[in-house]
Formats: structure tokens, sequence, C-alpha cells
């Protein structure tokens, strides 16, 4: 399949409904907000996701989350090196430059998110390091508004035997927190680059792939933090030029997005908003709603 050979940029809108879309681990699981008091999601933890929905539809994932693995490596290296040909390049004592394309070359093939997002090899008593980039670009998705968190106080019960000739010596309960955002918007931007799809071998029929991957974002997603429906995405924007440059630069396309607070009705929800998008001229944007 050829690689892509034109730019491609995107915007996704999505909404929050008392719920924790990312929690910061340094500040004791907190939704994140920046100095303004906007919520944000990572794109590290935006990748995950798309990790797992392309996991889901039968992709092979070199980045895998623990609890969703589809094979019976427990790490990144065991999984590199369950590829004959690749373990061999990675242990070389002495890679030329051309092993190392090779490598490259062949873990792109290999993995999707490798071929999207690029991927550093650099594992402990190896010699070679190998450092991919990759084609597919995500931001910080980022609230429209300043979000309210919410905090309540939970109970913990593991109910841990203390004493083994006594079992009805147990643990007593212990108290914790959980918080959430009451609700917000937020939108992520993105873009495809095809000088970087060339070297990696990132398709259009990749491109069409993560595009369905961004409508069904938060599809087997849920947990105690994130119930089911809690979070949602509302619009996904697709812009697909006609060159490799692309006739407007990302920053130019991704400001076209408008989302605005229209009404102040209670309880919040995306009616609220008004999702516009400005046409730049020769460039078409497709529009298509969430799962």
């Amino acid at each position: 399949m050829k690689a892509l050979d034109h730019k491609i940029d995107f915007a996704v809108v999505f909404t929050v409904n008392k719920a924790n879309p990312n929690g910061d681990p340094i500040n004791g699981n907190r939704p994140r907000q920046d100095f303004y008091g906007h919520g944000e999601v990572s794109d590290v933890a935006i990748k995950r996701k798309l990790r797992n929905r392309l996991q889901d539809q039968g992709e092979t994932i070199l980045v895998q989350a623990d609890e969703r693995r589809s094979d019976e490596y427990r790490s990144i290296k065991d999984r590199a090196n369950s590829v004959e040909e690749l373990k061999k390049l990675l242990t070389k004592s002495k890679a030329t430059s051309s092993d190392e394309q090779t490598a490259e070359m062949l873990a792109s093939k290999t993995w999707y998110d490798v071929r999207a997002f690029g991927q550093v090899f650099a594992f402990k008593g190896t010699e070679m390091s190998i450092g991919i980039r990759g084609p597919v670009s995500i931001h910080t998705a980022t609230s429209i508004n300043p979000v309210d968190i919410s905090s309540m106080q939970i109970t913990k019960s593991v109910n841990s035997i203390t004493n083994e000739k006594d079992p009805s010596q147990k643990t007593s309960d212990t108290m914790g927190t959980k918080h959430r955002v009451d609700f917000g918007v937020y939108v992520f931007y993105g873009s495809i680059n095809p000088q970087l799809a060339e070297q990696t071998g990132f398709t259009y029929e990749d491109a069409e792939k993560l595009k369905e991957a961004l409508k069904t974002l938060f599809a087997n997603d849920a947990s105690s933090a994130r119930p089911d429906g809690s979070m949602e995405v509302n619009k996904v924007f697709w812009w697909e030029h006609n060159s490799k440059l692309g006739q407007y630069s990302s920053a130019a396309v991704h400001r076209t997005v408008n989302i605005e607070r229209t009404k102040d009705s209670f309880p919040e929800s995306i009616e609220n908003y008004k999702i516009t998008v400005n046409q730049l001229d020769g460039l078409d944007v497709e529009e298509y709603d969430g799962l």
C-alpha cells in the first residue's frame, strides 16, 4: 500500500460529565488543570485510548496496557524481541546506519502505533538505540471554559485478614478521596505529516483507521473514574489537503474551529454550546458525530 502523500489535520470535541478524564498522579489524582483552571487531558492519555481502540479493531500494537494484552508479552522489550529479525538487529554489538534503517522499517511495518506515533527502542543491555518519529502528532486536550472539580470522601474496604488463626480479625475500612470534573467541553487537535508517513510507511488506509478510532475514542474505556456515558465524542473534524505541505498551516486550520457557550441552562450539556468551523478557500472539512 502506498504511503500517505498529502497532509491531514483533524480536531475532536468531547464532553466530560461527572468523570475524571485524566488524573494527575502527583496531585492526588485530581483531574488535570492549567494555570487558568481549564481542564486538560494529556496527549499521552489520548494516544493510550487510541491504541486501545485500534487494538480492539484488530491492529497490532507495541505499547499495550498490561490489563488489555492480546499476547503473552509483559514488556515492550519482550514484544520487540518476539520478532526474530528485529531482535538480531537490536542486539548487534556494532550496528550500521543500514541496520538502523532496516530495524525502523521492520518495527513500523509490524506495529501500527510505531507506524503512527513513532517509538524509541533503547533497551538495557543492547547496543543499538533507535528513535522513530511518527507522522501523527496530537495536542493536549483543553476545556473551552474553566472546569469545576468536585471531591468526595469514600470508604475503601479491603477486608484483609490480619491474624490467620483468627479470621474474624480483619483490617478496618480506610478513607479515600475521588475527584471529578462536574462538566466540561474539551477539544484537541492533531495532524498527519506525509514526509514522516513516507519514512514509517503510514498509509491512507491507516489514516482512515485513525479517523474511526477518533470517533469511538471512549468505547470500552469505562472505569470507576470514567463511568460509561460520562465521556462522549461529540464532533470530529477532518481536513485533507491536496499536497504534502498543505494549502494552510496546521495552526491556521485548527483556528477555524469555534466553540462558544451560548446558553446557561442547567443541567450542563453540549446543547449549551455552539460549534462552528470557518471555511478555508480550497480546503473542505469533513464533519462527523461521535459513536
